[in-house]
């Protein structure tokens, strides 16, 4: 008689999941909280610090719900043509497993004044509205993209408000002691946020609306600790490429010791530029 074997269904890193608000909460004049969830979150595995989803938002009245793109680790772009929705990467700020063994994922939106896709369907979510994402199905996937070498002293982190849900899951996830120098750039006072970290962070917040330097130039004047760095930089494109040369050509970082990432560029919004907060 012969056996024979039936090899497990290969899991795929990334598909749809159909999520449903929860709840909403205002963290400040410029970001606020969705907070997802229900049974359609089953399955759905992020892998913190500055794990991104895709999310399918319509763009118009009436607007259906698109096919998720496949493939891809949370790109930004946009279903075009049809003018039905389009995508956007966002920042898995939290995942809960609650106790009930439901999933709970929290999506920090800024609220641009253009009107945008994105900030449109955020100012009206309500709880039990429905919204598709292209998520991760397991935890080590390539939309993670903080990934400080074993042998990295300490870790440097700048980003703008559409970046900064992903530094703070950073910051949660950073191990106890380790040195970091973080500066955080918001539009307003009031969208500074309270932060956890284990880690030995020296936080500074950049408030355009107070006339504080940009996060470019208050890194280029700082004095950084000694020892092998890991430098995580994201927000508006020319801020990061800046910041980018800046470390490797003037502070001798290792190119392959910085990440950069370009959430939107300057002239357009973070939502025309298929960015938003990842």
């Amino acid at each position: 008689m012969t056996s024979t074997t039936t090899a497990a269904p290969e899991v795929a890193p990334f598909r749809p999941f159909d999520l449903t608000v929860l709840r909403t909460r205002r963290l400040g004049p410029s970001i606020l909280r969705v907070t997802l969830g229900g049974p359609g979150a089953g399955g759905l595995r992020g892998g913190g610090r500055d794990q991104s989803l895709s999310v399918v938002l319509p763009c118009g009245p009436g607007a259906g719900r698109a096919a998720v793109p496949a493939g891809g680790g949370g790109t930004g772009a946009a279903h075009p043509g049809d003018g039905r929705a389009v995508t956007r990467s966002y920042a898995v700020r939290a995942q809960r497993l609650r106790a009930d063994g439901s999933t709970e994922v929290d999506l920090d939106f800024v609220l641009h004044g253009d009107g945008g896709p994105a900030s449109r369907w955020a100012r009206a979510a309500a709880p039990g509205d429905r919204l598709r994402v292209l998520g991760p199905a397991v935890a080590d996937n390539t939309a993670v993209r903080f990934r400080p070498p074993a042998d990295t002293d300490w870790v440097l982190i700048r980003a703008d408000e559409t970046a900064l849900p992903a530094a703070a899951a950073i910051l949660e996830w950073l191990p106890a002691g380790l040195p970091a120098r973080v500066w955080l750039e918001v539009p307003r006072t009031e969208d500074r946020q309270a932060l956890n970290t284990a880690a030995k962070a020296r936080i500074g917040w950049l408030v355009r609306s107070e006339g504080t330097a940009c996060g470019v130039e208050a890194v280029r004047t700082a004095e950084l600790p000694g020892g092998t760095p890991y430098a995580w930089i994201a927000g508006e494109a020319s801020g990061v490429r800046a910041l980018h040369h800046h470390l490797v050509r003037e502070r001798g970082f290792a190119p392959e010791r910085v990440t950069s990432a370009a959430y939107w560029r300057r002239g357009l919004s973070a939502e025309q530029s298929g960015g938003g907060t990842r």
